[in-house]
């Protein structure tokens, strides 16, 4: 049996991203059906008991308010596609500079149908990122950040955790007004919880920036303001050339040295600007997480997912994208579905979490820990 130990948050991530990347390729409401189950079930078997991991359901939710606001944008503004009208709403005609855009009018089943197919794609997506998030600790994320993008990393780690941390304080309010008979639901209790959410989370940025602040966070060591200025010329100056290189390649009649040339020397001059940031940053690691088969059997996993969609896109693309106009019954893929298949494996191939009380206290044993209790 394998120990128990934190799985490297690199490799949920890229597996979830390989679960979202697939679902951004097909618009098939029975593949997207089982990516969203497949995340449910790594979810479950391999869920943290953290507060951050309890944003799963939340995103679930969000999902379906997705998909309620696709089809309802839809039958209110867009355009009808098909002949078999389910209502007719009452309509205004619009200019014609407004072509494409109606307000009312009739609501046929195609149109609706379209709507559901495009709003369960985004909500399956943005499930599959829930579904990192509740998984990958944000901390250990931003351990495993590079020197060089480190204060990307931790823009981007305190945006991850704003929407598991809105989830916790929800629910503690909640519970709050329950125990004093107060009502946890519906307008009033939104409008009460208000303030006490954006109080905790300005407490949160407060206690976040004194403790980066405690830490030397932004120390750039000894280097010299020429070597700072010098690599962020290279940083800027490679993305601008990557975007004129890749401007280049798909404009049609633009020169030749404007194409791969520039796009080539971009890359060379961000890489190279990206090492010298690392090399100005001064930070240390701590126990830093290891990467052994379990991640790459995750990573694979994800990996998996993209090359079967991609390859069942080339072999059966009718049963990827299903007509709507005639509307079709969807059919599965094969190859879409082993690729689904084997995107569930990390519930089997990845280590069990570890007790909270092992991650708070790594070199206790059991026995000592229920002596000291």
């Amino acid at each position: 049996m394998r120990e128990p130990r934190w799985l490297h948050a690199g490799a949920w991530w890229a597996w979830a991203l390989g679960l979202a990347a697939a679902a951004s390729r097909t618009t098939n409401p029975l593949l997207l059906s089982l990516l969203v189950v497949t995340a449910a079930t790594v979810v479950h078997a391999r869920r943290p008991d953290a507060p951050w991991a309890r944003s799963f359901a939340f995103f679930l939710r969000l999902g379906v308010v997705i998909i309620v606001v696709r089809i309802g944008v839809q039958v209110l503004f867009g355009a009808a596609i098909g002949t078999t009208t389910l209502v007719h709403l009452p309509g205004i005609v619009l200019p014609s500079f407004l072509a494409g855009v109606r307000l009312g009018g009739d609501v046929t089943f195609e149109s609706v149908l379209m709507a559901f197919y495009d709003g369960l794609r985004l909500a399956t997506i943005l499930i599959c990122v829930g579904a990192a998030n509740s998984l990958a600790s944000p901390t250990r994320l931003l351990k495993s950040v590079p020197a060089a993008m480190y204060e990307l990393g931790v823009s981007v780690v305190v945006a991850m955790t704003f929407t598991p941390q809105l989830v916790t304080d929800v629910d503690r309010l909640q519970t709050t007004r329950r125990l004093r008979g107060r009502a946890s639901s519906g307008p009033r209790a939104i409008a009460g919880a208000a303030v006490p959410v954006l109080e905790g989370a300005l407490e949160r940025s407060v206690a976040l920036a004194a403790a980066m602040d405690s830490r030397g966070y932004g120390r750039r060591g000894t280097t010299t303001a020429s070597a700072r200025r010098l690599t962020v010329v290279a940083l800027l100056g490679g993305l601008v050339a990557c975007c004129i290189g890749a401007y280049g390649l798909v404009a049609s009649g633009s020169p030749f040295a404007l194409g791969l040339p520039m796009l080539a020397v971009g890359v060379l001059l961000a890489v190279a600007g990206a090492v010298a940031a690392g090399r100005t940053a001064t930070r240390t690691r701590y126990r830093p997480d290891p990467w052994r088969v379990s991640e790459w059997l995750v990573l694979a996993a994800g990996l998996a997912v993209v090359f079967a969609f991609l390859l069942a896109q080339w072999l059966e693309p009718a049963a990827m994208n299903p007509s709507v106009d005639p509307a079709v019954w969807p059919s599965l893929p094969l190859v879409a579905v082993l690729g689904i298949t084997l995107g569930a494996t990390p519930a089997w191939t990845s280590p069990t979490v570890p007790l909270t009380n092992a991650v708070e206290h790594p070199t206790r044993s059991p026995a000592t820990l229920k002596a000291a209790a």
